[in-house]
């Protein structure tokens, strides 16, 4: 039997309820043991081998930090490209200024792409309410020759300068055909999107890049605290080229996190239908390892991009009037759920938008009228817009919801003045509403979409301060431990994982956070501020690199 190692601690944040608080916790064999104090544990200590390590004397340890819907191939995509954003990013090897003029966005892409490199330039991060329109046009003017591919901060759509187009031949009439592609200003968007990742792969994918992303997506999952993340939607590119590259890189020694991943239903389908995606679905537990595992989840969709402003909304709709987009129709979506549901799936649905939402409780409720299911965990994923009585809909069916409440911050202001109106902007992520009903809530970046800092997200969700600096929607705050519950036992519970990690108690996974600081002393207003010294994986220390 392995000897039992001891880490005492300033304090020991449990997230248990019953027994919230301890200075030592002992693991043998990457399980905790007991979390107490020295004394507590002397009936362990007494008996076995042991070492007391106080490298965490002066610190606070909590359960690992979970991420339930983060993706690393999207990430793993977008991380060797240029970051030109509208707001500041921290990666873990470069900071990000912000771009937040249509002028400054041109000429900064116009710098960056002409570094005498003829290859096709790859930049993330474009956003119309600060960036302006960037077209097809625009962007032969700056750029004439050489191909360019400015990539939306929403990641659901691309457009592309006439060089692009043509090198990688997407100047076709049956192209320009499709309803969600529109050459003329070289726009690729939702499903129309999947056209230009078709022909855009091969570079995109390539070893060298997507290799280069792997790499460094490691990296930012550490940075932020990371012992679990969740690939909610794992086949968005090629699944087979995904898992590969999942084995080669995550599946080894030095990566101090584990990836649970839930198939995208809508990206594997194909002409035989859902029926033979459940079938692929119900073998992927036979590829399961012990840092990389599939359980019985599924991801599907209503309504389009929070970021690109293509969520479904009810009444009054848009400020200008726009219309949002179908992921997937109404009819398509109600057959994937109900082929799923009744095969005991646990079914997550991207929803950002009060009408999409609206769509997924209506299949939801009648699915339970067809089929009744305890514990069923139906979750909504992002919950960007939502209505006080869908809340209240969401508790009577027993829904729940894995939040993006990075929404709040970066685009309340900008969607107040330009798309939604001060109201429905400003209550974005209701989260305060889901925990007066009671409903369990995780917070989670959907990454890129938002930073991979559980704690920035913590702080969005007890504080709910914008990129300008106000307080909106203060009826949804929620206290500090709702939100470092929403990073790590209910974040466990949206995976079903709850009975092995989220929390510090005998029995479960030695996995846990280490922090220089007390995030129940600092408050809401200093949890985005604590620095992050490592983790503790199966038991061990796994310190950050800091950048310089």
């Amino acid at each position: 039997m392995s000897e039992i190692r001891v880490y005492t601690a300033k304090a020991i944040h449990t997230m248990e309820p019953s027994h919230a608080f301890g200075t030592a916790i002992a693991v043998r064999d990457g399980e905790i043991l007991e979390v107490g104090t020295l004394d507590s544990l002397a009936p362990w200590l007494e008996r076995h081998r042991h070492q007391i390590d106080r490298q965490f004397e002066d610190k606070v340890i909590m359960p690992g930090f979970i991420d339930p819907h983060l993706h690393p191939s999207m990430a793993a995509v977008i991380l060797p490209m240029h970051f030109i954003t509208a707001l500041e990013w921290q990666l873990p090897w470069q900071h990000v200024p912000a771009t937040t003029s249509h002028e400054d966005y041109l000429a900064r892409l116009q710098k960056l792409a002409s570094d005498g490199d003829e290859a096709p330039f790859f930049t993330w991060g474009y956003h119309r309410n600060w960036h302006g329109d960037v077209t097809r046009h625009a962007l032969d003017q700056i750029c004439p020759n050489r191909p360019v591919i400015v990539w939306h901060r929403s990641f659901h759509e691309v457009i592309m300068n006439s060089a692009a187009i043509e090198h990688f031949n997407l100047n076709t009439n049956a192209i320009a055909g499709h309803p969600q592609v529109k050459l003329d200003v070289g726009l690729f968007y939702e499903n129309g999107l999947r056209i230009a990742i078709n022909a855009l792969n091969p570079i995109i994918m390539s070893p060298e890049k997507f290799g280069l992303g792997m790499q460094r997506l490691k990296q930012v999952a550490h940075f932020g605290g990371h012992t679990l993340v969740g690939d909610m939607g794992i086949g968005i590119f090629n699944f087979d080229m995904e898992w590969q590259a999942a084995k080669n890189f995550f599946d080894t020694p030095d990566t101090p996190f584990r990836v649970h991943y839930t198939p995208n239903a809508l990206a594997l389908v194909d002409d035989e239908g859902f029926e033979k995606v459940l079938r692929f679905a119900n073998g992927l537990t036979e590829l399961n390892s012990d840092k990389l595992f599939f359980t019985d989840h599924v991801k599907l969709f209503t309504d389009g991009a929070f970021f690109s402003q293509l969520m479904m909304v009810g009444p009054p709709g848009y400020l200008d009037g726009h219309d949002g987009e179908w992921l997937m129709v109404p009819e398509t979506f109600e057959a994937a759920a109900r082929l799923f549901w009744h095969a005991g799936y646990k079914i997550h649905v991207h929803c950002t938008g009060d009408l999409g939402l609206e769509l997924a409780l209506d299949v939801l409720q009648k699915l339970q009228d067809e089929k009744p299911r305890f514990n069923h965990r139906f979750t909504i994923e992002h919950f960007g817009l939502s209505t006080p009585e869908q809340v209240e809909r969401m508790a009577r069916l027993g829904a729940i919801a894995s939040a993006n409440v990075y929404y709040l911050h970066e685009l309340s202001a900008v969607y107040a003045r330009h798309a939604l109106g001060p109201e429905r902007a400003y209550h974005m992520a209701r989260l305060g509403s889901l925990a007066r009903h009671h409903i369990p809530f995780a917070l989670h970046s959907d990454y890129t979409m938002a930073p991979a800092q559980p704690l920035n997200s913590a702080w969005v969700a007890a504080r709910r301060q914008n990129a300008e600096g106000e307080i909106v929607g203060e009826s949804e705050l929620v206290s500090v431990e709702q939100a470092l519950r929403a990073i790590t036992i209910d974040a466990a519970y949206v995976l079903g994982l709850e009975n092995e990690i989220g929390s510090l108690r005998a029995g479960k996974r030695a996995d846990f956070t280490v922090l220089e600081d007390d995030p129940f002393q600092v408050g809401a207003a200093g949890l985005k501020d604590i620095d992050i010294w490592g983790t503790v994986f199966a038991g061990t220390p796994h310190k950050i690199d800091k950048p310089a």
